[in-house]
């Protein structure tokens, strides 16, 4: 059974089992929990939101919600609204990594109540939390990078993100086309992914003995709910002698290319670039893995842009991967005081750390892995 302070209970069973090697990096798992919990006991911290965390959730949402009230309201010019669908679009994506994320892990308040609420600011932009939780807590952070396990790696013919997934001629080119392919991310999440996904039970390696029943009401309810204000209500509010309903159409699309394509990149660059490791399962020893749950976590995860706290108010601090995929249930907000920390555990024990100074070193990683896994079969990750 896994448990989600954000979502309560969920039970799995478990498809193909892999095995981590349990017998690796014990010293410095223990030592590295030990130092990050010395940190809060000795400043007299807590692991969950502080003021900044509710500040940056307050000014994501704020921006969210006066965007959408614009343009649905606004009576602006065509020109005006689609800059609104647009920074509509980058702030649904914002307020979900600044506040839904951090509540699904059951991060941002010790209160389960607080964190089940704030998960519903995923349902209200047509992203079940539910799926989220079992797509992204449970599958993306057990076997991160492993391709049929993480779903965040999930095979799509045109696009190769991991040596085990099959080469293909057209794979040369996807450098070039992946970026605002990104785009179309939640348009598919809202409308397809999360019914196949719910109805099908199966995330990455997990197969789902039951939902709990208010799941389907959340489902139906939260999606119908997001058709009706986001591709119904603009036909009625907007739509006019100046704003033809292309506009509209094209206003939405526009929304969603901006909300895909900011949390893609914002994930991607976490996972896949050029020094991140996709281990493959030795299927001879019954699917054994090369390191430890702890050691895996370092090889596949990367940060960006840690010392920029601008970085960090947009993103989350999701940045920082690395120490969120160590410590998915300490809140975001604290992993630039933990960044030191965990850098120099792993320096002392020999692990890598692996981080790009800047967003843009790590969009240009991201692009020549592209390029790399699309003509090299046999991918090999570049030196830390």
């Amino acid at each position: 059974m896994v448990k989600y302070h954000g979502l309560g209970q969920i039970n799995f069973t478990m498809k193909k089992p892999l095995k981590f090697n349990t017998g690796e990096g014990q010293d410095f798992a223990a030592t590295l929990r030990g130092r990050v919990e010395s940190y809060f006991k000795d400043n007299n911290k807590k692991k969950t939101a502080n003021a900044l965390m509710i500040f940056k959730g307050a000014f994501h949402l704020s921006i969210w919600a006066g965007s959408y009230f614009l343009v649905m309201f606004g009576g602006f010019s065509t020109a005006i609204n689609y800059l609104l669908f647009a920074i509509l679009g980058v702030f649904t994506a914002l307020s979900a990594v600044n506040i839904g994320h951090d509540a699904i892990h059951g991060s941002y308040s010790s209160k389960r109540w607080v964190n089940a609420l704030l998960s519903h600011t995923f349902n209200l932009n047509g992203a079940s939390a539910y799926m989220w939780s079992l797509m992204h807590n449970s599958a993306h952070h057990t076997y991160t990078n492993i391709d049929g396990y993480d779903e965040d790696v999930e095979s799509v013919p045109i696009i190769r993100l991991s040596p085990a997934q099959e080469l293909k001629p057209i794979h040369k080119y996807q450098h070039l086309y992946v970026l605002p392919f990104y785009g179309i991310a939640t348009i598919t999440w809202v409308l397809i992914k999360d019914y196949v996904k719910f109805f099908k039970n199966e995330v990455g390696n997990y197969s789902g003995k039951k939902h709990p029943a208010k799941e389907y009401f959340y489902l139906f309810f939260y999606k119908f709910l997001y058709y009706g204000l986001l591709f119904v209500l603009p036909f009625y509010t907007i739509m006019d002698a100046t704003h033809e309903w292309y506009h509209i159409v094209g206003g939405l699309l526009l929304l969603h290319w901006c909300e895909g394509f900011s949390l893609a990149i914002i994930f991607m660059l976490a996972h896949v670039v050029e020094k991140t490791h996709f281990p493959i399962p030795d299927e001879a020893k019954g699917g054994q893995l090369e390191h430890s749950w702890f050691v895996h976590q370092l090889y596949t995860t990367a940060n960006f842009s840690s010392q920029s706290w601008l970085a960090a108010f947009i993103t989350g601090g999701l940045n920082q991967q690395v120490e969120h995929h160590l410590f998915p249930n300490i809140c975001s907000v604290h992993y630039p005081q933990l960044r030191n920390i965990v850098k120099g555990t792993a320096e002392e024990f020999g692990y890598p750390y692996i981080e790009e100074k800047t967003f843009w070193t790590a969009l240009k990683s991201h692009v020549r892995f592209l390029k790399a896994i699309g003509s090299e079969k046999d991918f090999v990750p570049k030196a830390f």
